[in-house]
């Protein structure tokens, strides 16, 4: 049956009386405007929605507009006049809903992103919490395929208004989990490209001398779990994965020879180590099997274990980090300035860039010349010496006079 579909009817048509009939389908016709294929469904129990029948390769659809009175006669049959171009153009439109549907979110793409990439990161577990606190609950009912560039860049703004540098690294994140999707085949643009990054400042904590004797004391006075850790830390310049992923077997002759997996560049690094590291790690291996035989286990192959299962290595360092640092009464320090602590060591020693760059393990030059500045003393040192030279040479006689630029030129 076939009649001007309106509002009026799709309110007053009757439902199927009995038998096996489900429902009935009006359709429009009639007019000069009708649609083919649009109609009106109205089933047994009264409800009613608006219908578009059509054929694609040679298959008969039949797909839901939506229902009445949600929607209503004119912008149902708007959209089924829409619908039936895309099927001139040869498109399928009820295939299209059903992958939509199917497609990946935002989550799914999360949910991915941890298991097959941030697993082998040593930053896995911030990635984590950046995903389950503000990515998931932002976009992840969004299809991966519909975000935009104005969705990142709302997000980036919206997190920078309380943590600029975390917005910094959510846009990373993103930048990273969208360019494995295109890798993975789900979207072909990364629309993370452009979002303007908030300025950050190279932060880079040195300890004075006060503070050094402090954190040391501290150490010593200490019986926290996991204090030797930081011990390793401030005498080797390691970075904190690799001190915790620490096994007995990476410790051969004097040098710690560091496997590729636990290393940030992912190349073996050989690292030698000095007397203080190796009395240290003597007595912590002393210890180690003192209590394994105690408790008649063998003891764990991790420098240090986790404590819940020592066949795995322990996971974090904060507790023992902080309280070394409240009784140190150290403050705005990381544990990761240990690092920086021990290259300025070693350039106060005057060991050279190349020096230091091949001990902390880097694999640019560029990556070493942030501690540039660190030579000032050995460098004023060594043109002392020259000036002291060159007065010797002088007949006892300094070679030239020091003049204050600043106060010549007042």
């Amino acid at each position: 049956m076939a009649q001007r579909l309106d509002d009026k009817l799709a309110r007053e048509a009757p439902p199927p009386k009995g038998g096996k009939k489900a429902y009935l389908i009006i359709y429009d016709g009639g007019h000069a405007r009708a649609v083919k294929g649009f109609g009106l469904r109205v089933t047994q129990a009264g409800a009613r929605s608006w219908v578009l029948n059509y054929r694609t390769a040679g298959v008969e659809r039949r797909l839901t507009i939506g229902s009445f009175p949600d929607w209503k006669a004119g912008p149902a049959r708007h959209e089924a006049a829409r619908l039936k171009r895309l099927v001139d153009q040869g498109r399928d439109p009820m295939r299209e809903r059903h992958e939509l549907r199917g497609a990946p979110t935002v989550k799914n793409l999360a949910d991915r992103y941890l298991a097959e990439h941030a697993i082998k990161k040593r930053t896995g577990d911030a990635d984590k919490a950046m995903i389950v606190k503000i990515i998931v609950p932002a976009l992840g009912n969004r299809k991966v395929a519909d975000v935009q560039f104005t969705d990142i860049d709302k997000l980036h703004r919206d997190v920078s208004k309380c943590t600029p540098i975390r917005a910094n690294r959510v846009a990373a994140l993103l930048s990273k989990m969208f360019s494995l999707a295109i890798k993975w085949q789900i979207r072909e643009t990364n629309p993370c490209k452009g979002i303007e990054r908030n300025h950050e400042d190279k932060r880079e904590r040195y300890l004075s001398p006060d503070e050094m004797a402090r954190l040391v004391a501290a150490l010593n006075a200490s019986k926290a779990p996991g204090v030797n850790a930081i011990r390793l830390a401030l005498l080797t310049g390691a970075r904190r994965g690799e001190i915790l992923s620490m096994r007995w077997e990476d410790i051969r002759e004097g040098t710690w020879v560091k496997p590729s997996a636990h290393t940030k560049q992912k190349k073996e690094h050989r690292l030698p180590i000095s007397a203080p590291v190796q009395q240290l790690l003597s007595e912590m291996r002393t210890e180690a099997e003192r209590k394994a035989k105690k408790s008649r286990t063998e003891p764990s192959r991790y420098v240090f274990p986790n404590r819940n299962d020592g066949d795995r290595p322990a996971a974090e360092i904060k507790k023992a980090w902080a309280v070394v640092c409240k009784a140190a009464n150290l403050q705005g320090v990381r544990f990761h300035d240990l690092r920086h602590q021990h290259a300025s060591i070693l350039a106060s020693g005057g060991a050279s860039l190349p020096a230091i760059g091949a001990l902390l393990g880097h694999t640019q030059p560029s990556t070493t010349a942030r501690y540039v500045h660190l030579f000032s003393d050995p460098l004023r040192k060594a043109v002392e010496k020259v000036g002291a030279v060159v007065g010797a040479a002088a007949g006892g006689k300094p070679a030239a006079k020091v003049v204050n630029h600043r106060a010549a030129g007042s």
